[in-house]
Protein backbone atom coordinates (compact mmCIF):
# COMPACT_ATOMS: atom_id res chain seq x y z
CA UNK A 1 0.00 0.00 0.00
CA UNK A 2 2.96 2.78 0.90
CA UNK A 3 4.72 1.44 -2.16
CA UNK A 4 1.27 2.71 -4.21
CA UNK A 5 1.11 5.88 -2.98
CA UNK A 6 4.91 6.76 -3.04
CA UNK A 7 4.34 5.97 -6.74
CA UNK A 8 1.39 8.09 -7.10
CA UNK A 9 3.00 10.92 -5.25
CA UNK A 10 6.17 10.82 -7.63
CA UNK A 11 3.76 10.75 -10.75
CA UNK A 12 1.64 14.16 -9.48
CA UNK A 13 5.15 15.52 -8.95
CA UNK A 14 6.68 14.67 -12.36
CA UNK A 15 3.43 15.87 -13.72
CA UNK A 16 3.77 19.18 -11.82
CA UNK A 17 7.07 20.01 -12.76
CA UNK A 18 6.39 19.57 -16.67
CA UNK A 19 3.46 22.12 -16.18
CA UNK A 20 5.64 24.59 -14.25
CA UNK A 21 8.21 24.38 -17.22
CA UNK A 22 8.79 28.00 -19.08
CA UNK A 23 6.78 29.11 -21.83
CA UNK A 24 7.20 31.44 -24.77
CA UNK A 25 5.64 34.57 -23.95
CA UNK A 26 6.54 36.61 -27.19
CA UNK A 27 8.63 36.59 -29.88
CA UNK A 28 10.08 39.21 -31.39
CA UNK A 29 12.30 39.48 -34.86
CA UNK A 30 15.63 41.50 -34.15
CA UNK A 31 17.66 41.21 -37.28
CA UNK A 32 18.34 39.80 -40.80
CA UNK A 33 22.42 38.55 -41.70
CA UNK A 34 24.00 36.55 -44.06
CA UNK A 35 26.64 33.79 -43.45
CA UNK A 36 30.23 34.37 -45.49
CA UNK A 37 29.12 31.83 -47.99
CA UNK A 38 25.58 34.07 -48.43
CA UNK A 39 23.19 32.04 -46.99
CA UNK A 40 20.03 34.48 -45.18
CA UNK A 41 18.73 33.65 -41.75
CA UNK A 42 17.10 35.57 -39.04
CA UNK A 43 17.63 36.48 -35.70
CA UNK A 44 14.65 36.44 -33.05
CA UNK A 45 14.62 36.73 -29.41
CA UNK A 46 12.30 34.60 -27.64
CA UNK A 47 11.05 36.04 -23.80
CA UNK A 48 9.99 32.79 -21.44
CA UNK A 49 7.94 33.01 -18.30
CA UNK A 50 10.73 32.06 -16.15
CA UNK A 51 11.87 35.73 -17.15
CA UNK A 52 14.94 34.80 -19.57
CA UNK A 53 15.43 35.41 -23.24
CA UNK A 54 16.45 33.17 -25.72
CA UNK A 55 17.83 33.57 -28.99
CA UNK A 56 16.34 31.59 -32.24
CA UNK A 57 17.20 32.35 -35.65
CA UNK A 58 15.55 31.58 -38.28
CA UNK A 59 16.77 29.25 -41.52
CA UNK A 60 15.67 28.84 -45.36
CA UNK A 61 12.90 31.33 -45.54
CA UNK A 62 11.95 30.83 -41.83
CA UNK A 63 11.22 27.38 -42.93
CA UNK A 64 13.32 25.94 -40.19
CA UNK A 65 13.96 27.63 -36.62
CA UNK A 66 17.02 26.67 -34.53
CA UNK A 67 17.82 27.14 -30.88
CA UNK A 68 20.90 29.69 -30.50
CA UNK A 69 22.16 32.92 -32.31
CA UNK A 70 22.78 32.86 -35.67
CA UNK A 71 22.53 28.94 -35.12
CA UNK A 72 21.46 25.72 -37.06
CA UNK A 73 21.58 23.08 -34.20
CA UNK A 74 18.45 21.80 -32.19
CA UNK A 75 16.06 23.12 -35.41
CA UNK A 76 12.30 22.47 -35.85
CA UNK A 77 10.05 23.16 -38.69
CA UNK A 78 7.90 25.11 -36.19
CA UNK A 79 8.97 28.65 -34.61
CA UNK A 80 6.28 28.02 -31.45
CA UNK A 81 7.89 24.07 -31.20
CA UNK A 82 11.55 25.75 -31.48
CA UNK A 83 10.54 28.50 -28.84
CA UNK A 84 8.43 26.10 -26.34
CA UNK A 85 12.10 23.87 -26.42
CA UNK A 86 14.57 27.34 -26.08
CA UNK A 87 12.52 28.25 -22.87
CA UNK A 88 12.27 24.51 -22.01
CA UNK A 89 16.13 24.30 -21.76
CA UNK A 90 16.88 27.93 -20.56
Amino acid sequence: MKLLKLAATAALLAASATSFAAKPTSIVFESNGETADGTSFANYSVKCSNGKKVPLTAWDSRRKWCQGAESSENCEKKQIKAAKTACKVS
